[in-house]
């Protein structure tokens, strides 16, 4: 069988959410099905860690889809012509994006759909496309998977696809995320908080990420406990990030806020395992890694209480109101007086961490995709 995948957000050194999942699930396929072939579209030149095993053909295919119009371009035309070219039994897209004009048995993975939920976060010519077109692709496709039973419900509310048709297929967590003992934990503290105890956020920074309301928490936090307790925040300047910058500059306890841009998974595994907790109070998440992440690191959380975000965390995180400063204030509080509470957290997350496995992930892919050949 000749099997087609949009890997366009395969880019070295810059995978985030779906770039992930993708280079977890493919990864795992690829090699555990080697009698299959495999096409991986790009939309740029490639790295070669990316071409995972022999019965894998990279194809470059131009232009670079990073545009409403170039989306156009990429998936109407140049992928349903390779389609045909390449003769493919079945297309694999992972981020969304299907094709209308492709007549290929197609397994489209749609991660969430914030663009519905929070259109003002996006910029104008991205939502436009996302919600005109998404509706149409996940019709379209043959099934569609998604990563919680909270994005199943959601994508067939919105969109009236039968729910016996959307497979969940939950993220996992690099191997990198374990547990440190005490001197890796002083080593990270030291390298990246001045060696005080710190709060960690880890994703890209745009308005769904809520940063401005976790800053806002985190000084009402200072001013009630005057503690040596600091502020990471790792991930880049996605976009709408404004409001972000000038609190940056001009914020009380500024000097305990460190900002660290984006990383390797080789050292955001140290920084999220060296944290005194995770606070993760995004708006919206179609299922939120860092969660499971800081829960494979024994790192305690506190999360949203909002879409997938209680269905990952279990009983593992401390809920907050994503929207209300005083509680996210004080469930910092809590979590930094309560050692019995974080042991609680931690040992709850030992049990939840379970159901949530790479290789469960990339299983759950695969026969969704063998659903799509079933006549």
């Amino acid at each position: 069988m000749r099997i087609a995948v949009n890997t366009r957000l395969l880019l070295k050194g810059k995978l985030e959410g779906i770039g992930w999942f993708t280079y977890q699930t493919l990864e795992r396929i690829v090699r555990k099905h080697p009698e299959h072939e495999f096409i991986f579209f790009f939309d740029r030149p490639y790295d070669p860690d990316f071409v995972f095993a022999p019965n894998v053909t990279p194809v470059v295919v131009g232009p670079q889809a990073r545009h409403p119009i170039l989306f156009y371009i990429w998936f109407e035309w140049r992928i349903p012509y390779l389609l045909r070219k390449y003769k493919a039994d079945l297309f694999l897209s992972t981020d969304g994006h299907g094709s209308l004009r492709a007549n290929t048995p197609s397994c489209l993975v749609i991660h969430d759909l914030a663009f519905e939920h929070y259109p003002e976060h996006f910029k104008l010519s991205h939502r436009l496309y996302w919600r005109y077109y998404t509706p149409k692709f996940a019709r379209k496709a043959t099934r569609i998977g998604t990563v919680s039973t909270y994005s199943k419900e959601d994508i067939s509310k919105h969109y009236g696809v039968p729910p016996e048709r959307i497979d969940v297929i939950y993220n996992g967590a690099h191997d990198e995320y374990h547990p440190l003992n005490w001197d890796e934990r002083e080593a990270v503290k030291k390298q990246y908080a001045d060696g005080s105890e710190y709060f960690v956020f880890a994703g890209a920074l745009h308005p769904r990420k809520n940063i401005v309301n976790l800053l806002k928490a985190f000084i009402a936090f200072k001013k009630k406990q005057r503690s040596n307790m600091k502020l990471v925040i790792v991930g880049r300047m996605a976009w709408k990030y404004e409001e972000v910058q000038e609190m940056k500059e001009t914020m009380p306890f500024k000097e305990d806020v460190k900002w660290v841009g984006y990383m390797n998974v080789d050292e955001l595994s140290k920084v999220i395992g060296g944290a005194y907790a995770l606070v993760y109070v995004s708006l919206f998440e179609g299922f939120g890694i860092p969660i499971l992440e800081a829960m494979q690191c024994n790192v305690p959380a506190i999360v949203s209480n909002t879409s997938s975000m209680p269905e990952v965390a279990g009983d593992a995180a401390l809920l907050v109101d994503p929207t209300d400063v005083d509680d996210i204030a004080a469930k910092m509080e809590l979590i930094f007086k309560d050692e019995l509470l974080r042991k609680k957290l931690i040992d709850a997350a030992q049990v939840q961490v379970q159901k949530f496995t790479w290789e469960k992930s990339a299983q759950r892919l695969w026969d969704s995709m063998m659903k799509c050949l079933e006549k």
